[in-house]
């Protein structure tokens, strides 16, 4: 029956990251493949969630509140001015908005830019639309955005270009005149952006997250997605945003309302709570990945990782492999990434392990 497949699902194969997550269910491994916690989200959400419930708010929904407080921040952090009535979608996840975005506006040969390497959906919800990926390498060790291959890599065919910041693989949080470079060639091209804002309360060693939108000339062209799921430990919640100009924006909401009607919605009267946080819990919430991301660079370096540039965002480490190590199914046969979103005995126990890997020579043994 393979025949009756679209020719999209023909071509799509399984998330290499999935596979990983499975293979460690099935073999009891510890697992740093995949980006979710394994640690409780925060107690007073987790309640809200459960009074939500039990207050029979279990039926389609959308809670419009949402949609105010997010305004609020964007207006607070960021200085943009968004009509909670008008230029917000509540999608499942950052996943959903993302992929809604993209299918809003991109048609049959658009071409749209990604930074390599880059997080594996993009790819996917382009070609699904009939879009075209074109990929803008960034430099090792320090993922450095090199001006001249951006603009080497636009045609009168780029539609748009999508931005992850702070960035998954590698965690790197791009910089103010990077910005400045992606949001100059989307004004002289009149291309929109696309960005992934998930880890934006995620940063280290002072970096801040800047939103390409609040570049000049670009919140008139961006559409912002992010969720709740990594600023509060619940990414199988599924409630996500996204955040554009009112056209887009209900446009979003259109395909949203078409492919899934609702995000859950005890869970969005939970997100009235988590979005209220006050700011000392994001700034635990920073120290406290800080805290894992030296453990775990530390770790992986002590057993023969190279590891020249040490994450400024995310819960990623993006690490080289020995030289003497060369691996097929990873990024430039080199990198391979770390997810240190996890408790301290997980991590202490990933270290004991990779530490068994290690030769007496101090070589590392893959």
């Amino acid at each position: 029956m393979e025949e009756k497949l679209s020719k999209v699902a023909q071509t799509l194969k399984p998330s290499p990251i999935q596979e990983l997550s499975h293979l460690s269910q099935r073999c009891n491994a510890i697992n740093l493949a995949e980006g979710f916690p394994d640690f409780p989200a925060p107690i007073h959400i987790k309640e809200a969630a459960i009074s939500a419930i039990n207050s029979d708010f279990n039926q389609y929904r959308h809670v419009q509140g949402i949609c105010k407080h997010l305004a609020e921040k964007m207006k607070l952090q960021q200085g943009l001015d968004v009509n909670p009535l008008t230029d917000i979608a509540i999608c499942c996840g950052q996943t959903e908005a993302f992929a809604a975005a993209v299918f809003a506006t991109i048609d049959k040969g658009d071409e749209v830019l990604l930074f390599d390497p880059t997080y594996e959906t993009y790819e996917t919800c382009i070609l699904m639309a009939g879009g075209i990926p074109v990929y803008v390498s960034l430099d090792p060790p320090h993922w450095t955005l090199d001006r001249d291959k951006l603009m080497k890599s636009v045609t009168s065919r780029t539609k748009a270009v999508v931005l992850n910041s702070p960035h998954n693989p590698t965690g790197k949080v791009f910089s103010k005149d990077e910005l400045e470079a992606i949001a100059g060639v989307c004004r002289d091209m009149d291309c929109l952006a696309i960005t992934d804002e998930v880890y934006e309360y995620i940063t280290f060693d002072m970096e801040k997250h800047i939103s390409l939108a609040s570049i000049l000339g670009m919140q008139e062209r961006t559409i912002i997605t992010s969720s709740l799921s990594k600023t509060f430990s619940v990414t199988g919640w599924r409630i996500g945003w996204a955040i554009a100009p009112a056209c887009i924006a209900s446009a979003l909401r259109n395909i949203h309302v078409k492919i899934t009607d609702s995000a859950p919605a005890p869970f969005q009267e939970a997100a009235l709570t988590a979005l209220t946080c006050s700011p000392e819990y994001y700034e635990s919430l920073r120290r406290a990945y800080e805290s894992k991301r030296d453990y775990i660079v530390k770790m992986l370096c002590s057993v023969g990782f190279k590891i020249q540039f040490k994450p400024q965002g995310s819960f990623f480490v993006f690490a080289e492999l020995p030289e003497e190590c060369i691996l097929s199914d990873n990024y430039q046969r080199r990198y391979i990434r770390f997810a240190f979103c996890k408790n301290d005995a997980t991590l202490e126990a990933a270290a004991q392990k990779i530490g068994k890997l290690v030769d007496g020579e101090g070589c590392l043994k893959l």
